[in-house]
């Protein structure tokens, strides 16, 4: 009789300790849900990048492309502009981030004005961004801009980019420029993607200028 009242009391007791520990990692798992940020929800300013500083005001520049044509940022009022900075030697993020651009432009159905400003005025020449271009398939769809340092420092300095240096490398952007010329949205490279690129184009593209 003992000996079924032992056993008795040890299945009981198992028992419990197992619905014990299943409501304690019920608990748990209800906790660390709620700390981590659902998959499903969207970001409350409904962009894929970081809004830049609202405060920010139009920052307009002129400089010569590859071909010697001046292009001017205000040039490009009243559209969505996509502008980057780079450097026509680069082997490893500026294709990449050419490439993340074009797989976005391909995407969109129509190309969008597309500016990369260099980031490396000693090496980038008209003939070494014209064969950064083709080799990124995006010769007539970027326009790479280019200048001595004189010239492109205050365009360096307005979008808070450090250039091409000895022993460290330049600041790698993608910026988004609104219809009125305002910096709206910012991607670091590493978090750039065509998905995300293209998302935030065309919710600026359906904004009232």
């Amino acid at each position: 009789m003992s000996s079924r009242m032992t056993r008795l009391r040890l299945v009981l007791a198992t028992v419990v300790a197992c619905a014990l520990a299943a409501a304690i990692a019920l608990i748990l798992a209800a906790a660390s849900h709620d700390d981590e940020p659902s998959a499903a929800v969207t970001p409350v300013n409904g962009f894929d990048g970081a809004l830049r500083p609202p405060d920010i005001p139009p920052q307009d520049f002129a400089l010569r492309d590859q071909d010697g044509k001046v292009a001017r940022l205000a040039d490009d009022r009243g559209k969505v502009v996509v502008l980057t900075f780079m450097y026509s030697t680069c082997q490893d993020t500026c294709p990449i981030t050419a490439q993340q651009i074009r797989g976005a432009l391909d995407q969109l159905g129509h190309d969008v004005p597309t500016l990369a400003v260099s980031v490396d005025p000693a090496n980038d020449t008209p003939a070494h961004a014209k064969r950064f271009l083709l080799a990124q398939k995006l010769t007539g769809r970027m326009r790479f801009l280019l200048g001595d340092r004189a010239r492109l420092q205050p365009v360096w300095k307005a979008y808070g980019i450090q250039p091409q240096g000895q022993g460290f490398e330049h600041s790698a952007y993608v910026l988004l420029i609104d219809k009125r010329g305002r910096q709206r949205i910012g991607f670091p490279v590493d978090q750039l993607t065509p998905e995300g690129l293209v998302h935030d184009i065309r919710r600026l593209e359906a904004e009232k200028r």
